[in-house]
């Protein structure tokens, strides 16, 4: 197996008001694909909105409802860009987890929840310096 990954779904209430959230943050779908699924392509992969139940019985798991230990995360080229996002996310019916604040590790983040209460951190990590396309790189 490469050491890749291809694509990420998120489990969704209401894939039409999960796609409207991150299409007021920026996002572009990247096919049309009605209202059951929502595709976006985000660099090399693809991250996708699918309803929680159909996404569940096709991985095989039980949903529990819960967060399910897994977050997210967007990094960003300075402090400053940490709190325009979240206040981004904020604004298009997010909910602010985490106010930002400086980092044990050395950085500046905070956390917001889409719609369906995924967390997502927001942060600004200065030893992992962004490329010019976003992606980030271990150094």
């Amino acid at each position: 197996m490469e050491q890749r990954i291809s694509l990420i779904t998120l489990g969704v209430g209401d894939v039409a008001r999960s796609r409207a959230f991150y299409e007021a943050l920026g996002w572009k779908t990247g096919a049309d694909t009605g209202t059951e699924i929502a595709f976006f392509q985000v660099g090399q992969m693809v991250f996708s909105l699918w309803g929680r139940e159909l996404l569940a019985g096709e991985s095989g798991v039980e949903d529990s409802g819960g967060w399910g230990g897994v977050t997210l995360a967007y990094n960003v080229r300075s402090p400053e860009e940490v709190d325009a996002v979240l206040a981004d996310a904020e604004a298009a019916g997010g909910t602010i987890a985490k106010s930002p604040e400086e980092m044990f590790w050395g950085g500046y983040a905070g956390a917001f929840l889409d719609p369906d209460g995924h967390p997502w951190q927001v942060a600004h990590n200065p030893s992992w310096p962004l490329g010019e396309d976003g992606a980030v790189a271990l150094v």
